[in-house]
């Protein structure tokens, strides 16, 4: 792989929670790193060891050229327009194909003409499915049931088409649920209640969920950047094991000095509640898998997530029991 001193690296989502992390880790491994932003009020709250570009929006006519410049080696690009509880678009699933889809496919052409080496794109396990019964692999059908599962799997497409036959070598990665000290998703209420010592009816659940460690994700995205294996492939990643739903909640009560609490109420009786109060789709979500399986990135770049699954619950839940 060499020095990579002389290297510079754009980064789209620079401010965000993966974003901050790669960065800082770009600059370990002596990259010089340019964060793209949207604003100057974004800038400020950077590092000061970041270099900022500021972009503006991102989408079809964002311009690009000041922040690529002539000697940009890797794009990672990050930024995205992700799932909203409380979308105020008038479109939302148009406003998804404006930033995600046709965002990234001009990101990619300005990449192509200024020779860019590698485009790393972070697509998400939701340009697959939401919910999987099956473990899911890099050759499983892809039927993304969101309008952001839709928009990151056309994006993955256009990409292929922007870059193909040129000398830009797009890489795309799929993780699932990211966590970490410092965000925890969608999981963070649940998790907290947990760590509290709150009883919770989830004792009858039998769902397996792969999730994968900040650190973990961070790690796997240079990996893709620097290893000459990685061009033109797509890549699942995670922290290898898969976890329940009654094991995360046991852990996080674990971490906070408690044993859990867990109740089995029949999963039937929570599909039923789901109904009655309009949020049958959060409950299949609480109750159904999503799984994967990474074999490919670990035997392709011969690579181990440097964090195991335990670990990373442990420091996550540490933070929680510290931020309550």
């Amino acid at each position: 792989m060499g020095s990579h001193s002389r290297n510079l690296a754009l980064v789209t989502g620079a401010t965000g929670f993966v974003g901050r992390r790669l960065c800082t880790a770009l600059l370990e491994r002596g990259y010089r790193v340019c964060a793209a932003v949207r604003s100057a009020e974004s800038a400020q709250r950077l590092p000061a060891d970041f270099e900022p570009c500021l972009i503006g929006e991102i989408g079809p006519a964002t311009n690009w050229e000041a922040a690529l410049g002539a000697d940009v080696d890797v794009v990672f690009h990050l930024a995205a327009r992700v799932h909203q509880l409380r979308d105020r678009a008038a479109d939302p699933a148009a406003e998804f194909q404006r930033v995600n889809t046709a965002g990234s496919a001009c990101l990619a052409e300005a990449a192509v003409r200024h020779g860019v080496r590698r485009f790393v794109y972070v697509s998400s396990v939701h340009a697959m499915c939401t919910l999987a019964d099956d473990v899911l692999t890099e050759q499983s059908a892809c039927a993304p049931s969101t309008a952001y599962g839709r928009s990151k799997l056309a994006a993955e497409r256009v990409l292929q088409e922007v870059t193909g036959r040129t000398a830009t070598e797009l890489v795309v990665v799929r993780p699932p649920p990211v966590y970490g000290p410092g965000h925890l998703g969608n999981l963070s209420k649940l998790l907290k209640l947990a760590e509290r010592g709150w009883p919770l009816p989830l004792g009858g659940i039998d769902n397996r969920r792969s999730l994968v460690f900040v650190d973990n994700l961070v790690d796997a995205l240079i990996a893709v950047a620097e290893h000459s294996a990685a061009a033109g492939e797509t890549f699942l990643v995670s922290d290898g094991d898969s976890v329940s739903l009654p094991e995360l909640v046991s852990s996080a009560a674990r971490a906070g000095g408690r044993s859990p609490r867990l109740l089995p109420a029949p999963t039937s009786l929570m599909k039923t509640i789901g109904r009655l109060t309009g949020k049958s789709d959060a409950v299949a979500r609480l109750l159904g898998s999503l799984a994967i399986d990474d074999g490919k990135l670990r035997r392709a770049l011969a690579w181990r997530p440097p964090v195991t699954l335990s670990e990373g619950l442990q420091s996550t839940m540490r933070w929680v029991r510290d931020a309550a």
